[in-house]
């Protein structure tokens, strides 16, 4: 690989770790995106043209200022030269700096000037008033703008004498960063309000779509109506177009599966009557055992088709249908124990979370003899552990059993009887409530079928 291929790869190997890590530390909330958006090009934009402006304007008055302290200074030079004879003890000179100059002013004896001290990187000052005194007054000087920081000092060696001067520092420098911190911190906060006022009410709709669209996933009754800018109400229209359809869709699948339901039944019933005209021989001993099992086995994939999906959500006690369950197992001759921590009351549809929780508790029993429920809710989550002492499913084959008509006999014990839509029904009823079934080994030896919905 020649170098510019290699210096571009590592400089795209190194954009990809800056943005991974931009990405991490990001807000991920639609409201703190959409503000930092808005708010961040005009902070900066505000921030660019201000330190632009202010440091031109800073830099124009410090250098007028210089120039004004400068001119004094020489001003007193001139004087020194043409009146020292007059005034031997510069008294005059010194009450005039004071008075008219606001300067202190000195005249010290001859000598060399102190050593130059480091020049600030960052000091305006310094640079002005280098520059005016060395355009003004061309004479070896000496200038400390940092010892005192409210304070200028500067000596001017005029051969036969040193004049020592000190001047405030306001004199020679006008510090307007009051002024740029207060400009940016009242834009900011204008800017800030005005952004949320207006970014919340163009948030709140889209929130609103949001939390319908997960009622309606979890089963329940959704009251909303379209609001908020041109494309978040094309949305909601469209949310809600395909809401109809569903329902639509699923009130005429519920009234065909009560049609089918209803004709298939007559059938069996005429079976079974003509059955019992037989009396009890052998033969019809077997054809009702057949029959028996075909009414069994329609039921089971009536319950499939239909999903329960007339049912409506309401607060549930968990650990009541849990106990409920238990004495259920405990009647088929299974030792079972329920352990449930949490809030008791739960947002489900009754009758079709008691099926799922017992299709699994059913599955656990056919193929365990020690079971143990475990529930546990809190503010977001409801959660269902069945856990059984059984054989057990292997990884690879643990999502092959939520199909429906599948058994896994090598797996587990033989299922005879079974139709192979217990596990089928119970996540079609956990995806109804907005969750999910997973499987996975349990404490016990056994499977473990833990079930996750919202609450």
């Amino acid at each position: 690989m020649n170098p510019a291929a290699q210096a571009l790869e590592t400089a795209a190997r190194l954009w990809r770790v800056f943005t991974r890590r931009l990405a991490g530390i990001m807000p991920k909330g639609l409201y703190a995106r959409s503000l930092l958006i808005v708010i961040l090009p005009m902070v900066l934009l505000q921030s660019a043209v201000a330190l632009v402006f202010m440091e031109r304007h800073w830099q124009t008055v410090t250098f007028r200022l210089s120039n004004a302290v400068t001119q004094d200074i020489a001003a007193l030079i001139d004087i020194y030269r043409d009146f020292h004879s007059l005034d031997p003890d510069n008294a005059k000179l010194e009450d005039i700096a004071r008075r008219r100059l606001n300067l202190d002013a000195e005249i010290l004896p001859p000598g060399p000037l102190p050593p130059a001290l480091p020049k600030p990187f960052f000091s305006l000052v310094d640079r002005a008033m280098s520059s005016e005194i060395g355009k003004q007054i061309r004479l070896p000087f000496w200038i400390d703008t940092v010892g005192r920081s409210d304070f200028i000092e500067v000596r001017v060696d005029m051969g036969d004498a040193i004049l020592r001067v000190v001047a405030r520092r306001s004199q020679a420098y006008a510090s307007n960063t009051h002024i740029f911190i207060i400009w940016m911190v009242g834009a900011s906060i204008v800017l800030i309000t005005v952004a949320i006022l207006f970014l919340r009410n163009q948030i709140r709709p889209i929130l609103a779509l949001a939390d319908a669209a997960e009622e309606f996933g979890k089963g329940r009754d959704v009251e909303f109506r379209p609001r908020g800018a041109r494309e978040v109400r094309r949305a909601a229209y469209a949310f809600l177009e395909m809401k109809r359809r569903i329902e639509r869709a699923m009130e005429q699948r519920t009234t065909m599966l009560n049609g089918v339901s209803h004709d298939l039944r007559t059938i069996l019933t005429r079976f079974r009557l003509s059955l019992a005209l037989l009396g009890d021989e052998a033969e019809a001993q077997e054809l009702t055992a057949d029959v028996d099992e075909m009414n069994r086995m329609l039921e089971a994939y009536l319950a499939f088709a239909r999903g329960d999906i007339g049912e409506g959500a309401a607060p549930t006690d968990i650990p009541a249908m849990l106990e409920t369950l238990r004495q259920e197992a405990v009647r088929l001759g299974h030792d079972t124990e329920v352990v449930y921590a949490g809030e008791p009351v739960a947002t489900v549809r009754p009758d079709a979370f008691k099926r799922c929780l017992a299709n699994l508790l059913y599955n656990a029993a056919r193929h365990g003899d020690r079971i143990r429920i475990e529930g546990s809710c809190d503010t977001k989550f409801l959660q269902i552990h069945v856990d059984d002492d059984g054989p057990g499913i292997p990884p690879e084959a643990r999502e092959e059993v939520f199909r429906p008509f599948v058994r896994l006999d090598e797996a587990r014990n033989q299922d005879e009887g079974g139709t192979g839509l217990g596990l089928a029904i119970a996540r079609d009823i956990a995806r109804s409530h907005g969750g999910e079934i997973f499987l996975s080994t349990s404490p016990l030896g056994g499977l473990r079928a833990s079930v996750r919905v919202p609450v």
